[in-house]
């Protein structure tokens, strides 16, 4: 493959990050031929080909929650390019979580997002029978509906989002690894290094998604961060880069399995329980302690998909960044006792899941997690010409951050979207408030 020598603005990682920014910088330019794109595989080759492609607006934190209400907006925008399924999003949850949840429901109204709140265990589950009448979850005290949300089909949203940027003239360039990075007495950089040679750029985005501390350690930022927290204090060496599995697997059935009473396409099913988890299996105790799961339908694995809290990864994180998914066995990927888990609380939310272990598949989905000191997105400008966006795993449903860093790279002025999620957070404590979800980014 013949490389490209130089590109005014250099993109890192075909992934949903890199794709959106140049999409979104060459609409603002008015053609792309000053953007090359590069990965060391191809389009969606990582994390963004294998994610399970929830779009959602259901977050505790108003900075997460005002972002992704403009990535709604993008994903809804071009909705056809991207396969993008509009089919809402159900966060239900048991009373630990109540408050947390009528605080999203409020300050959803507050912005003008769509959902619908409601409350009390009767009238949770009458408005679930609505849906499902085989719903029996036990234990729900809250369900907020989003309207807006769905999902979007993982590698064919990215192959269209490719096709937008290419067809705006933007050079996406796969086969080509980054070694390295020059950079000028000032610490800007000048080239990046690649195995198809050296290619010269004004301006670097990186996108890179598990492969972040890979990328900076080459730009020999701190490997190590120090946090003021409420207290006051500042908590110092915290590493920057912690590494989690993700579990996610599909269900070997129809995706037409999952289809509402009246016979539509559900909305994307999240629930928290506090409820004990009994397996489909033989009804013996899975968990007594506070369990989450969310599900919908697969037409990109053919079935339902969907996934758990996921677990911190035992590995050197140094050996992890540079090959995030290996060993690639489904093993690694997900704890052996996931299925188990998982389909059990399936069938323990929706009768038809029950007695289902069997039909789960046997392959890699959800993938390895790079996550920062606080599990949020650290999206920021290095080394005076480099734009670094970490999304600590939140990375997919957020295609509006790369129309964000558009902006900002032409007008030079920060978006206020992003300030939240500026690394001087941590020195200055001005950190993401948390909930009581089981999930570490919620």
């Amino acid at each position: 493959m013949a490389s490209a020598t130089q590109a005014k603005y250099l993109i890192i990682g075909a992934g949903i990050h890199g794709l959106s920014t140049a999409y979104h910088l060459s609409q603002l330019l008015g053609d792309g031929k000053d953007i090359l794109v590069i990965d060391k595989d191809d389009v969606a080759a990582g994390a963004s080909g294998i994610a399970c492609g929830v779009v959602r607006n259901n977050y505790y934190q108003p900075a997460m929650r005002e972002l992704m209400a403009h990535s709604v907006d993008v994903w809804e925008a071009h909705a056809d390019a991207l396969h993008y399924h509009a089919v809402g999003y159900m966060q239900i949850s048991p009373e630990v979580m109540h408050e947390d949840v009528a605080s999203i429901a409020q300050q959803q109204k507050d912005i003008g997002y769509e959902s619908t709140f409601i409350e009390g265990e009767a009238d949770c589950t009458h408005y679930m029978k609505q849906y499902f009448g085989d719903w029996q979850a036990q234990g729900i005290t809250s369900v907020l509906h989003e309207k807006p949300g769905g999902y979007a089909n993982n590698s064919l949203a990215m192959n269209g989002l490719a096709k937008m940027a290419q067809d705006a003239g933007v050079r996406i360039q796969g086969q080509t690894e980054v070694t390295g990075f020059k950079r000028d007495a000032a610490g800007s950089v000048t080239a990046a290094q690649t195995s198809q040679g050296e290619i010269a750029c004004e301006q670097v985005v990186i996108g890179a998604g598990p492969w972040a501390k890979q990328f900076w350690d080459m730009l020999e930022l701190p490997s190590t961060v120090s946090i003021k927290g409420a207290d006051g204090q500042l908590h110092s060496d915290i590493p920057m880069w912690i590494y989690w599995s993700l579990q996610e697997g599909t269900l070997g059935v129809d995706p037409d399995f999952l289809k509402t009473d009246s016979g539509d396409m559900p909305p994307v099913i999240h629930v928290d329980s506090t409820a004990p988890l009994h397996s489909t299996t033989d009804g013996s105790l899975v968990t007594d302690e506070m369990w989450g799961i969310y599900y919908k339908p697969d037409f990109h694995f053919g079935g339902v998909q969907g996934g758990a809290a996921p677990f911190p990864v035992e590995r050197d994180p140094n050996q992890v960044a540079v090959d995030p998914y290996g060993p690639k066995s489904p093993e690694f990927i997900v704890g052996s006792d996931f299925a188990e888990m998982w389909v059990s609380a399936l069938a323990h939310c929706q009768k038809r899941f029950e007695g289902k272990v069997p039909m789960f598949k046997k392959e890699p989905s959800g993938g390895i997690g790079a996550f920062t000191p606080d599990s949020f997105p650290v999206f920021d400008r290095f080394c005076d010409n480099v734009m670094f966006l970490a999304d600590s795993n939140h990375g997919y449903k957020m295609i509006g951050v790369g129309k964000l860093v558009a902006e900002e790279l032409l007008s030079n002025q920060r978006a206020d979207l992003l300030k939240p999620f500026r690394f001087s957070r941590y020195a200055e404590g001005d950190l993401h408030p948390t909930s009581n979800s089981p999930f570490p980014w919620s």
